[in-house]
């Protein structure tokens, strides 16, 4: 009858409960480190069994156990522990004690299987006679699971981040998931200095626990030297093996071979792990004897073990090379690693072959054949993958070497200069290196000149103008049809497509048609995506967002077909930004902050996530966080974000300027951020910065360089079909016109910059864009109510500069009404958004003209417990960060006005501080 540990305590706790029912008898068996004597002392604290006398009887120590003779007179429970190291006469004495057990009483025997003299006898090579009541039961205990060493690393650790997924998955393969071996582990891994951060290679070389380590090599050296060399060649293979394969390794023949393997079961040194596959227990042990074989002996091993590894099908290739270089087979060693590197990257594991040639590259001495073949491979997989900084550092110490060839040295330049643009954010360096790697390229390999011309046909990185551009273009195209290579001509398109769509070139739906999605040739299939990844890209900017769904699913598909997880990534980040807006604000701050997390080791490709988390921050009114995400968490310069996103974190940056009323400020900011967009000459990616660049200059004062901006920005238009920037054109006028009405107390210009608002809106509603079109709606309200009351007031930050009194006002009742529906509409669906900061200040600008509603007694409502509405808008707004200045701005208040809200709100939540406030509200 086989147990679970459960149901064996519950029937041990029958045995006790039932004094009519018969004796049990447990056999609880489990290799070293198991548990088997944790288990014993859990059954001793059993809280059905109060009044049940233990007795422990320890097998091997002088005078343990009971007396054969004695008679026990009460319910008794008998621990027996260790019983595979009892001798016969101790054997023959606790048979005689089982049988004499009577009802109310019960034992448990714990064992090793791997160590009985007789296997599967306990109690010795005699067969027992069980009395005919008792009952005898069986309980195997097993390694435990992942989720049982998560806790046990949780405990130890501490729950501290060290406890990572990573570490654990770590820990339970080197342990096997033997409590005892865990335990030991975690103890050492907590006491390493410096302290542990969670990291697999941090597991692998924490070493093996002395308790282990003495148990394994005890049973190894405890063979004959004949047949230790068998475990030895297991500890060089460092997993489970066929028996020939250790046979072979360890240069036995068959006949002693398998004598070996035989004594190393019997001796529990090894043991069988799958059908016909032999090695440790604990695969930590392996490292332990290996350690002890004689070097001379174990660079034979590994010799014969990589032979053996390499007539495996498929070739474990990556094994096979540390195994020729553990043996000090160099050539060997190298082949080995370029074969492996090869296979992972066929197969779409970049990530894997990157590590492995890193770690080769970087080792003293390597032969510079073997580097002009090595590098190369590391180049094309990282910048098809995701690189580390290290790739980096390698390639370009590598292009310093003289004796490289010519053609090497310019494909190393080109793979250098694409991965400091496209991974490393360093445009200014790789456009430099990519002119030289073309100018390197165009003699020896027309193949490769192409591609180092097609990638100086991107235009997203600053400097550079379009008319450079499409100068690369030209060329590009040329070396691609020359070299005659299909992969190369789809590469170019890419590029291509991506140029045409930034400036919304009317040919260029058509040349994403072209692309050739349906191709087999895995190389023009990766390039495809990246075509449509970069029509994705542009459509988000230009504004055709119900197209952008359809381009990123045939893209990613195609990436992970083609095996190309930097386009799959650069396509997440796509993502998020058409979900900002779009408006999909649910989730979205997460969905950034797990996209920077899942990509930081190459934060540059989380810029996309950066600046959507900070647009949001902005709008919930987290300004402190506002600025840190937008300036990309220090992560890299934002000099050398692409132009459309550096645009749109500068306008984002522009408005919290403004809106902190530092004018001056703000007005530099803008006109340093539109020279880059102006330098570049693709306008369509000035829409996010426009509006707010204009408004910054005009209330600067300095309306000429505003009236240029969106001079500019209309004449770089053109006739393109950009809905986003056609609605971002009729914003920036918008603002002008109030501006320039504000400044002459015109309320007829205030109500013909309403109407510029409203067109605005109502573009912005067709794309969708409901935040756009929310912001722009609160605009044509507050212009109204500002021409209401006689063109002398405004809303956040602005007011007549001419010190005239107000004129009439300019609009009748049923105007300002309407005024009025769309600032609470707007405010509504700020909330919905979930846009704090602008939800509280367009409820602000509805009470400055809002009437009282009727029935409302005289004198001011009583919030002598509760906060009243205003109290709580300015804590919601304290509570995000902004100062008492900044909130006085947004709600239309003097500073000391706010200052004591906050007084009373934190006097009524019992808040110690402005922080405190934030989690009392």
């Amino acid at each position: 009858m086989i147990a679970t540990c459960g149901s064996a305590r519950r029937s041990l706790a029958r045995a006790f409960a039932d004094r009519d029912a018969g004796p049990v008898l447990l056999f609880v068996e489990g290799a070293a480190g198991l548990g088997k004597t944790h288990l014993l002392r859990e059954l001793a604290d059993l809280p059905e069994t109060p009044d049940v006398a233990r007795l422990w009887w320890r097998c091997g120590a002088e005078g343990g156990g009971p007396e054969e003779d004695e008679a026990w007179r009460e319910p008794t429970l008998l621990l027996v522990d260790d019983v595979h190291r009892a001798d016969e006469d101790e054997l023959r004495r606790l048979r005689r004690v089982l049988a004499g057990l009577e009802p109310g009483s019960a034992a448990a025997v714990t064992y090793r299987p791997e160590e009985l003299p007789v296997p599967g006898m306990p109690l010795g090579g005699s067969a027992m006679t069980y009395p005919f009541r008792l009952t005898v039961l069986t309980d195997r205990l097993a390694p435990w699971d992942e989720e049982r060493v998560r806790r046990a690393a949780a405990e130890v650790l501490g729950g501290s981040e060290s406890c990572t997924a990573e570490a654990v998955s770590a820990l339970r393969e080197r342990t096997g998931g033997v409590p005892r071996a865990v335990v030991d582990l975690l103890a050492m891994l907590r006491a390493q200095r410096p302290a542990f951060t969670g990291t697999a290679a941090e597991v692998a070389a924490a070493g093996v626990p002395t308790r282990l380590a003495e148990l394994v090599l005890s049973r190894t050296y405890a063979l004959s030297p004949a047949h230790r060399p068998l475990v030895w060649a297991a500890a060089v293979l460092d997993g489970p093996a066929a028996g020939d394969e250790l046979i072979a390794v360890a240069g036995l023949g068959a006949v002693p071979g398998s004598d070996a393997l035989l004594r190393a079961l019997e001796s529990a040194a090894l043991a069988e792990l799958g059908e016909g596959r032999y090695g440790f227990a604990v695969p930590l042990a392996a490292a332990a004897v290996r350690d002890t074989v004689p070097g001379p002996v174990r660079q034979d091993l590994h010799r014969r073990a990589a032979r053996a590894l390499g007539r495996r099908q498929p070739v474990a290739w990556a094994a096979v090379g540390e195994h020729h270089r553990a043996a000090g087979e160099c050539r060997g060693w190298l082949r080995a690693v370029e074969k492996a590197a090869e296979s992972a990257a066929a197969s779409g594991r970049h990530q894997e072959a990157i590590t492995l040639l890193e770690r080769t590259l970087a080792t003293p001495g390597i032969p510079p054949q073997a580097r002009a073949r090595l590098a190369p491979l590391l180049a094309r997989n990282a910048v098809t993958g995701l690189r580390s900084d290290q790739t980096v550092e390698v390639l370009e110490q590598i292009v310093r070497d003289a004796d490289l060839p010519p053609a090497v040295r310019g494909e190393l330049r080109l793979d250098l200069g694409l991965m400091l643009s496209n991974q490393m954010g360093r445009f200014e360096e790789g456009w430099r290196v990519l002119e030289v790697a073309a100018a390197e390229l165009r003699e020896v390999r027309s193949v490769l000149a192409a591609r180092a011309m097609a990638a100086l046909v991107t235009p997203y990185w600053p400097g550079a103008s379009l008319d450079v551009h499409r100068g690369w273009l030209i060329k590009a195209s040329a070396a691609a049809d020359d070299s005659g290579d299909d992969a190369m001509r789809t590469a170019v398109l890419a590029n291509h497509v991506g140029l045409a769509m930034s400036w919304a070139d009317p040919e260029a739906w058509d040349l994403v048609a072209q692309l050739p999605v349906q191709s087999t040739d895995p190389a023009c299939v990766r390039q495809a995506a990246r075509g449509l990844c970069n029509a994705a890209d542009s459509a988000v900017w230009l504004g055709f967002y119900r197209r952008v769904d359809g381009l990123l699913t045939e893209g990613r598909e195609l990436a992970t077909r083609g095996g190309a997880p930097y386009t799959e990534h650069s396509a997440s980040g796509t993502r998020l930004l058409q979900e900002f807006w779009t408006g999909q604000w649910l989730g979205l701050a997460k969905r950034c902050e797990e996209f920077v997390a899942d990509t930081a080791d190459m934060p540059f490709l989380s810029s996309d996530a950066y600046v959507v988390r900070g647009l949001l921050a902005v709008a919930h009114g987290d300004w402190g966080e506002a600025r840190s995400w937008l300036s990309q968490r220090g992560t890299f310069g934002t000099e050398n974000l692409p132009v459309p996103l550096g645009a749109t974190a500068a306008g984002a940056v522009i408005r919290l300027t403004l809106a902190r009323q530092e004018v001056a400020d703000a007005a530099e900011q803008a006109r340093a951020a539109w020279t880059v967009v102006a330098e570049k000459g693709v306008w369509p990616w000035a829409a996010e910065l426009a509006p707010w660049a204009v408004e910054a200059l005009a209330r600067a004062g300095d309306t000429a360089t505003a009236h240029a901006m969106v001079r500019d920005f209309a004449q770089g238009l053109g006739e393109a079909d950009a809905p986003a920037a056609r609605a971002a054109l009729a914003w920036s006028r918008a603002v002008l016109a109030e501006s320039e009405a504000l400044a002459e107390g015109r309320p007829d210009g205030l109500l013909a910059a309403a109407e510029t608002y409203r067109k605005a809106a109502a573009a912005y509603a067709e794309l969708p864009r409901p935040y756009s079109q929310a912001l722009t709606t609160e605009c044509a309200g507050r212009c109204v109510l500002a021409a209401d009351a006689g063109g002398g007031e405004a809303g956040e930050g602005r007011a007549s500069a001419s010190g005239e009194a107000p004129a009439a006002p300019a609009c009748d009742r049923a105007t300002t009404a309407s005024a009025i529906a769309e600032l609470e509409a707007c405010a509504q669906h700020f909330t919905d958004l979930g846009a704090v900061w602008d939800a509280t200040r367009a409820r602000a600008l509805l009470r400055t003209r809002q009437p009282a509603k009727k029935g409302r007694p005289p004198g001011r409502p009583s919030h002598s417990d509760q906060l009243s509405p205003r109290e709580a808008e300015v804590a919601q707004l304290a509570s995000s960060g902004l100062t008492n200045r900044e909130i006085a701005a947004t709600l239309h208040l003097s500073p000391r006005t706010v200052e004591q809200h906050i007084a009373g709100a934190m006097r009524k939540t019992g808040a110690l501080s402005r922080r405190d406030l934030a989690h009392r509200i």
